[in-house]
């Protein structure tokens, strides 16, 4: 029996696969008490780094070292995570997928409630009453180091040129009925895949990341999204990645789009948590023009059908709102003006009435926007960057707005404003800013701590409260409002 089980787990060293030493065996040793507890070091404990065996790069059947902090793979006899125990003298170690612990190399599970903590850091969970307790509570965690920090309010890790992603990150995890979401796992666990695909993990890396944002018992103050953004880079084909700079609407876009369609969403409006948050709708009236170099402008027939209004129905996540062209002039000082425009002057883009032209290569048309639908939150795109052929041009213009009570029914029709029953007031809950030039240009994220009503800028690791009235001066470059119920 005993030369069986050594070809076993011989078998099992020699594939580096599935450990055989993980099946169940008669007579194992289970153990309340392990002499080796007070050997872990909760201060190296990071479980945002994705989970690969530091030597084999393997994620199958992976350990974490309790003592150093390391990745190791296999528990029998010749596996690193063996090896690692014998060599270094680190004994307990924590299966980062089943949650149990042991110790090495005696190989027998240790059950005692005091790690109890180690493993909510791995994998924090959330009752329906603590979540509801999320928008009332104002209660300061300690971090091991002795930091106090707020659940929801704590800084990304910027691995290399990833803060396009981390505002975007930072602001949707204030999106209380998607956070609310995410934080329940049994919500989206059952969601079943076409076979072969393999985008639903961005569901789940995006759940992981939201809980370990609000998770009230962490270890540190800070969350590295590694898992998160290898996610990104894996399913955008690499389009966005975090070692270069890339646009946050466009990054949003993706990632809204492709979250919804990793929820089974389809084009009705409440298929998905995505689009029962966000999702709008619009109607655009297009105007073909006459050419302007037309030889005789009595050729054109304008009442022909060519030329007639279209009318089409469009849903959107997201309103991109003009800025006024910056003037080419100085004052009478030589220095240059800083524009400055009224939010409600971007939003009368969408009000019916006003039209704009837009240029094709070939033909030129006029559109008018009306908005028919207002979703509960609204993201409104600043558009600041201009492309031509030779480089990025970026619109400084600063963009007064309203913190609270911004209404948007001004820019409905009598008749759709009716259908919302005067629910059209919003509140700012978060503020996306672009600092710097175009190409080197940073971002950072302003949220709003709904408990406590206090503002918070946060730049990647770094998180500080902010007066309102200072976001207001900032170039805003994405805002997400949330519509106002009472």
């Amino acid at each position: 029996m005993n030369e069986e089980r050594a070809k076993k787990r011989k078998l099992s060293d020699d594939e580096n696969g599935i450990d055989f030493s993980e099946l169940p065996i008669k007579n194992s040793i289970t153990s309340i008490q392990c002499p080796y507890l007070d050997t872990i070091n909760r201060h190296v404990l990071d479980f945002d780094f994705e989970k690969l065996c530091s030597v084999s790069l393997t994620r199958i059947n992976v350990y974490a070292c309790l003592v150093c902090g390391k990745y190791f793979q296999g528990r029998g006899t010749n596996t690193h995570a063996y090896t690692h125990s014998v060599a270094e003298s680190h004994h307990v170690f924590l299966n980062l997928h089943t949650l149990k612990f042991y110790c090495l190399p005696d190989n027998y599970e240790v059950i005692d409630s005091s790690l109890n903590d180690i493993k909510y850091v791995l994998n924090p969970i959330f009752t329906p009453d603590q979540i509801k307790q999320l928008d009332q509570s104002t209660k300061m965690s300690r971090a091991i180091d002795g930091t106090m920090y707020m659940p929801g309010i704590v800084g990304l890790n910027n691995i290399k040129a990833n803060d396009y992603c981390n505002v975007i990150l930072q602001c949707l995890s204030q999106v209380r009925p998607l956070r609310n979401y995410f934080l329940r796992e049994e919500n989206y666990a059952g969601v079943k895949r076409p076979p072969g695909d393999s985008s639903f993990l961005l569901v789940q890396r995006f759940g992981e990341l939201l809980r370990k944002l609000w998770n009230p018992r962490a270890f540190k103050a800070h969350v590295s999204p590694h898992e998160m953004l290898q996610a990104v880079v894996l399913w955008s084909k690499k389009k966005f990645q975090f070692i270069k700079q890339s646009d946050p609407i466009d990054f949003l876009s993706w990632f809204l789009n492709s979250l919804h369609i990793a929820l089974n969403g389809t084009k009705k409006p409440n298929s998905s948590i995505i689009y029962k948050s966000f999702l709008g709708h619009m109607r655009i009236y297009t105007r073909k023009l006459p050419p302007p170099d037309a030889d005789d402008a009595a050729k054109v027939d304008l009442n022909s059908e060519e030329y007639s209004e279209m009318i089409t129905e469009s849903p959107f996540l997201y309103l991109t709102c003009d800025l006024p062209p910056t003037p080419l002039f100085t004052d009478e000082f030589r220095e240059n003006i800083i524009p400055q425009v009224n939010l409600y002057q971007l939003l009368s883009k969408f009000n019916g009435q006003t039209s704009k032209e837009y240029k094709t290569y070939k033909e030129n048309f006029l559109k008018r926007f009306e908005i028919t639908q207002l979703p509960p939150y609204l993201i409104l795109y600043i558009k600041r960057f201009t492309k031509n052929t030779f480089f990025v041009e970026k619109n400084p213009t600063v963009v007064n707005f309203p913190v609270k009570n911004v209404d948007f029914g001004d820019i409905l029709t009598p008749e759709i404003k009716e259908k919302h029953n005067g629910k059209t007031t919003y509140e700012l809950v978060g503020n996306i800013v672009h600092d710097g030039t175009p190409e080197k240009g940073t971002y950072r994220a302003h949220v709003l701590h709904t408990p406590t009503q206090q503002w918070y800028e946060m730049q990647d690791l770094h998180v500080t409260s902010i007066l309102p009235q200072m976001i207001t001066l900032t170039e805003a470059y994405i805002q997400i409002y949330e519509l106002k119920q009472d």
